[in-house]
């Protein structure tokens, strides 16, 4: 049941933000309704046609979207499949200068497309910024890997042999993106799928069809300038019908998911059952562990940005909060002086640190977790209601502090929302215990100057997570290292390091140059 209550509106915030709007479609070449799928030569949709939504105060932007349905799908996948061997034909380094005026091409939009993010999924305008540069650093990165794609050579124990190692292209790859990141996580598959010879087709959330149809528009501009058949990177974005028909089809031959741990292994279920292979990027339980020797100033900070950016709506969110008993005292009494200084509201104006929540089902997450907390013995140290006064729409809430016990049943669950639980703990080895007893493993933080803390912490006996940090948030990944975390995280990689590897198939060759054939282990077969 969605809760009623009452809010004191700014008299200009609903104006300027379709005035903001207004200017970022034209920038964007976004019309008044616009086709939610490009399948390689038209931007056509077959689905019902909807308004555009902005969590910022709830009301339709102004802007609608009709969306794709399985039948659009059918078309986009289609045509990728007739596009993908002229594309794997085409030398790598080839392929990377494409992904190279990609990421060109994105530089010239990063604040219209930043402020569109900020519009359509609630993110603060700084953010979104963020979130655009990290596509533009993975073309990047994938450019410079066009150019260095390894195999290796294998010594063979048969004279007159040569073996090696080649990494082929997959075929399609099929992405399926989040609501809270639908620019990067669309970019770090796309661009290094790209560079390995796949085509791909991909699929954003609903609820940000805008900010997809954008990026998609971008993309497309490139590869029609550059003579590149355009159906290598189509696009339908739809309702669970359109997921569920790409997870099903066998013509995908790696489906990325980024989503919920519950709808993740289904998915994984599906696309196993085909033979097929999934990247999963799913949920995370992350925590930070501060000891006493920590720099508090940078604690402080950094559990700020870790469960505040975003609105708690990351992956990377920082939800728990483990503290040393020596220091608990006075990091929370920080914490709360600096929660009370955090500006709630509007993302696209100056100063506000936390948006709204992307849906008003999220409110009401965010309730009844409030609720749970309380009943299993939290104590509300700070926030736990919603935001009324000064936020323009129903969708905001306080950024939320509890003080409880780790075995509470709530704080092994995740909750999409700006809810921090605070623990003590005596050792390192009991925290790190407490860090590694959730279901998921993404990512993970410890905050100490002790060089035999560090190192029992990112060693074997550490931190489970893929994600392990030392003095910053478990949040704010850079495109270098590979992302993504272990055990109900999923356990796929994406973006940096060697993540290109799954979007590859890999080929052990051997090539006899002799006049012989000797068998491998020296079996013999009869030499008559």
């Amino acid at each position: 049941m969605l809760r009623r209550c009452t809010y004191r509106l700014s008299n200009n915030s609903l104006p300027s933000l379709k005035s903001i709007l207004k200017s970022v479609a034209g920038e964007l070449q976004l019309d008044e309704v616009n086709a939610a799928c490009f399948d390689g030569k038209v931007w056509k949709a077959t689905g019902e046609t909807v308004n555009a939504m902005s969590p910022i105060d709830g009301n339709p932007s102004g802007l609608r979207v009709q969306l794709a349905t399985p039948a659009d799908y059918e078309r986009c996948i289609t045509n990728a499949k007739a596009a993908q061997r002229e594309w794997q034909l085409t030398p790598a380094p080839v392929r990377g200068e494409i992904v190279r005026q990609i990421g060109e091409e994105l530089r010239k939009y990063l604040n219209p497309l930043g402020k569109l993010l900020a519009i359509e999924v609630g993110k603060i305008f700084p953010e979104g910024v963020g979130e655009v540069q990290e596509y533009v650093d993975v073309c990047d990165f994938a450019c410079g890997l066009s150019r260095q794609i390894p195999g290796q050579v294998i010594p063979s124990e048969r004279k007159g042999h040569f073996m090696m190692e080649q990494w082929h292209p997959l075929g399609t790859v099929g992405i399926i993106a989040a609501f809270n990141f639908p620019v990067a996580v669309a970019g770090w598959n796309t661009a290094i799928s790209m560079i390995c010879g796949n085509t791909q087709v991909w699929k954003g959330s609903p609820t940000t069809s805008l900010c997809s149809i954008a990026t998609q528009k971008i993309v497309t501009r490139v590869l029609e300038r550059n003579n590149i058949n355009p159906a290598i990177a189509t696009f339908a974005n739809g309702g669970v019908d359109v997921g569920q028909a790409m997870v099903r089809d066998p013509r995908v031959n790696l489906v990325s998911f980024t989503g919920s741990c519950q709808i993740g292994n289904e998915v994984a279920k599906v696309v196993a059952g085909r033979f097929g292979k999934s990247l999963l990027e799913l949920g995370g339980n992350n925590a930070i562990l501060v000891m006493p020797d920590a720099d508090l100033r940078l604690v402080v900070r950094s559990v700020l940005f870790g469960a505040v950016g975003t609105a708690g709506q990351r992956c990377t969110t920082c939800r728990r909060l483990y503290l040393h008993e020596d220091i608990h005292d006075e990091v929370m009494a920080r914490l709360k002086e600096c929660y009370k200084q955090v500006k709630i509201g509007d993302p696209t104006q100056t100063g506000v640190l936390c948006g709204p929540l992307h849906t008003i089902n999220a409110v009401d997450a965010f309730l009844e977790a409030v609720e749970k907390a309380k009943a299993e013995g939290g104590q509300l140290q700070i926030g736990g209601e919603r935001q009324h006064i000064g936020v323009p729409g129903p969708n905001y809430v306080q950024p939320t502090i509890f003080s409880i016990s780790p075995n509470a049943k709530c704080v092994q669950h995740e909750v999409f929302v700006p809810i921090l639980y605070v623990m003590k703990f005596k050792t390192l080895e009991e925290a790190i215990g407490y860090n590694n007893s959730v279901e998921q493993g993404l990512s993970s933080a410890l905050f100490t100057k002790n060089i035999q803390n560090i190192m029992t912490w990112t060693g074997p006996r550490g931190s489970d997570c893929g994600i392990v940090n030392v003095n910053i948030p478990t949040n704010g990944a850079e495109i270098g290292g590979a992302f993504g975390g272990e055990k109900a995280t999923g356990g796929g990689r994406e973006s940096g390091s060697d993540s290109w590897k799954q979007y590859c198939r890999r080929v052990s060759t051997t090539i006899n140059y002799s006049d012989s054939l000797p068998l491998a282990q020296g079996i013999d077969f009869g030499s008559s």
